[in-house]
Parts: structure tokens; C-alpha cells; sequence
């Protein structure tokens, strides 16, 4: 597909660019005609860029300042589990380390991208887009569990909503949107029957970029569904 409202031979930078749905972006946007140039940031590019190193976000985003201005940049991190944790079921599950590490990655870290990156975005026409989750909706919030998880998606869209307001006065051709994935078959989902109920990333990332092409100036601040459904915050 080709993005078609962004001017030829646009730029692109995608950060976590070594998952699932990172990776899927870059190839898109590469099999993209009308892409120019895609940069991809992760823990072992060239620069690095690590969440568990705050100095990182600043260093990377200095070292592609040259490479700017960018017309689209997607923050593609996430965690729900690890080898050492999975999502709390309940109350009792909830411990300091693993609200630590889920927010650093989901919140956190994306909050210093955005900070970081945000004024390399083009200043006619640029969208920065990080993913989000459905889940981190508090309002659609009924089934409960999942505490930190919920909560750092919940802080990443409070992040992005409040750094919209502030970009849109210096740079307003720029939008800035959380968007949610859906179920993508990914190390991520597959201990909850990922693999059965999601799709594969390169579906997901289509289904984005087509989100992305409708977005404007007047959609910064949304949260938006792979479908293009408005979701409320």
C-alpha cells in the first residue's frame, strides 16, 4: 500500500523496530513506493535506543536529527510478561518490580520518545503514533486484571493526549495519536491464545497505516482503533 497523503519520497522512523509489529512497519513502509527513507530504532541499532537507558532516547533522537524531518514516526514498544512475570489476575499479585519494568517500557520510555522526537517531526504534514492498547481505555475498563499493563497503557495516553496540547502550538501540522493494534500474533499475545484469536502483524500494520493516512492536524490527541473507531479514553 502507499501512503497517500503524505508528500512523496516522505521519511519515516519507526521506534522499536525489532518487534513484531515494529518490524512489520518497517517493511511496509520500505515496500512503500512514495517512503523516501525509513529508519529503524531498537536496543541494537545503530544508534541504540533503550528504554532501561534514559540517556539513549536523547542520544538516538540527536544522532537522527540529521536525517530529519520526519513525516511519520511510530513508538511500536510494549510489554505484557516476561520470562520472570505474568499479568496479575488479581490485587494480591501486584508487586513493585513488575509496575516498574511494564511502566518503563509502555510509559516511560514512549513518553521520553515522544519528548525526544516530537520536534523532529515535519511541520506541514507529520503524524507520531504510538501504540496503545484497548485495554488502557479506563472507561471501557469491565473485566479488570491485567493491573499494571492497564495502567501503563492508561499513563502512555494521558502522556500523548497532554503532548499533543503542547506540540500542536509550536508545530501544528503535526498530530500526534495512541492507536490500538488489536490482537496481533506475537510473543506478546501467544500465552493468551494469541496465535488463535489475532492476526498476523503485517494485517495489523496495514490496517494501521490506513488509520494513519486519514489522520490530520485536527485528529492530534485521539485514540484510535485498528478499524478506525474513535475509543474512549
Amino acid at each position: 500500500m502507499t501512503l497517500a497523503s503524505f508528500p512523496r519520497g516522505f521519511r519515516a522512523l519507526v521506534i522499536g523496530a525489532s518487534g513484531a509489529i515494529g518490524s512489520a512497519f518497517v517493511q511496509a513502509l520500505t515496500d512503500d513506493a512514495g517512503c523516501g527513507r525509513v529508519d529503524a530504532l531498537h536496543r541494537h541499532s545503530a544508534p541504540p535506543i533503550d528504554f532501561d537507558r534514559e540517556a539513549s532516547v536523547a542520544q538516538a533522537a540527536e544522532a537522527m536529527a540529521a536525517h530529519g524531518p520526519y513525516h511519520l514516526i511510530v513508538v511500536a514498544s510494549g510489554v505484557l510478561h516476561t520470562p520472570a512475570f505474568a499479568p496479575e489476575k488479581r490485587l494480591a499479585d501486584l508487586d513493585y518490580a513488575r509496575l516498574e519494568q511494564t511502566f518503563r517500557v509502555n510509559a516511560f520510555g514512549p513518553a521520553l520518545a515522544i519528548a525526544r522526537f516530537a520536534p523532529l517531526l515535519d511541520r506541514h504534514r507529520s503524524v507520531l503514533a504510538v501504540l496503545s492498547a484497548k485495554v488502557g481505555s479506563i472507561e471501557d475498563n469491565r473485566l479488570g486484571g491485567w493491573y499494571a499493563y492497564r495502567a501503563s497503557k492508561a499513563a502512555l495516553n494521558m502522556m500523548l493526549k497532554t503532548a499533543a496540547i503542547e506540540v500542536r502550538r509550536s508545530n501544528p501540522g503535526a498530530a500526534l495519536v495512541a492507536l490500538h493494534p488489536g490482537t496481533v500474533t506475537s510473543a506478546l499475545s501467544r500465552p493468551f491464545r494469541g496465535a488463535e484469536r489475532g492476526r498476523p502483524p503485517a494485517d495489523a500494520v496495514r490496517d494501521l497505516l490506513l488509520v494513519i493516512d486519514r489522520i490530520t492536524a485536527q485528529d492530534t490527541g485521539s485514540f484510535v482503533a485498528y478499524d478506525g473507531q474513535r475509543l474512549p479514553w
